[in-house]
């Protein structure tokens, strides 16, 4: 099972979001761009791969005790970025350093749990909104436009484990479809 970690923005922020994007849409050049569904975005803490199945039960115990020891936290879209020409993608503000150490967390929860993990690298909050197919695409139009824009605050108050569905059909244009498996709330240990 292919699976990650992450933080679900709640659906009006999906749908604010989504308003910007749409926007983007209309800017020349944009049909050459693969635009993410709405229904996947997310906030990914730690990307696991392939996972054995037999290794579920002691992550998820691990994933619980990761939330349980982070408090909720606040947190909104804001302004965007790329990664080279391949990926544009929007940022978050607010609660960054406790974001990133939930992503902390989750990372460790799959080593203990016996998951191979990448080569750690520092965390960067993001969302991808669409990845070009060539090295020559020019994202920089699409980071200006989101350069200003700023998403209503949400708490984040739960910890999401993400099945991830790669496409099959060979049909173009067809996404992956996200399941979440497993969800625990953020609490403040006592």
């Amino acid at each position: 099972m292919r699976i990650f970690a992450a933080v679900l923005p709640p659906a009006p922020v999906v749908d604010e979001l989504g308003a910007a994007v749409d926007r983007l849409k209309s800017l020349p050049g944009a049909d050459g761009l693969r635009w993410t569904g709405r229904a996947g975005w997310h906030f990914t803490l730690a990307f696991m791969g392939e996972v054995d199945e037999s290794l579920l039960p002691e992550l998820h115990e691990r994933l619980r005790r990761a939330a349980h020891r982070t408090p909720p936290f606040s947190l909104r879209v804001h302004q965007g970025g790329r990664f080279s020409q391949r990926v544009l993608w929007a940022g978050a503000a607010g609660g960054i350093e406790e974001m990133r150490l939930l992503a902390e967390r989750a990372d460790a929860a799959a080593r203990r749990s016996g998951i191979s993990m990448e080569e750690h690298r520092r965390y960067h909050a993001h969302l991808t909104v669409a990845r070009s197919r060539s090295d020559d695409a020019d994202l920089r139009p699409y980071v200006e436009r989101l350069e200003g824009f700023e998403g209503t605050p949400w708490q984040v108050s739960e910890l999401a484990l993400v099945r991830s569905n790669l496409p099959v059909s060979g049909i173009k244009g067809e996404e992956p479809r996200y399941e979440t498996v497993g969800s625990w709330p953020l609490e403040r240990a006592s």
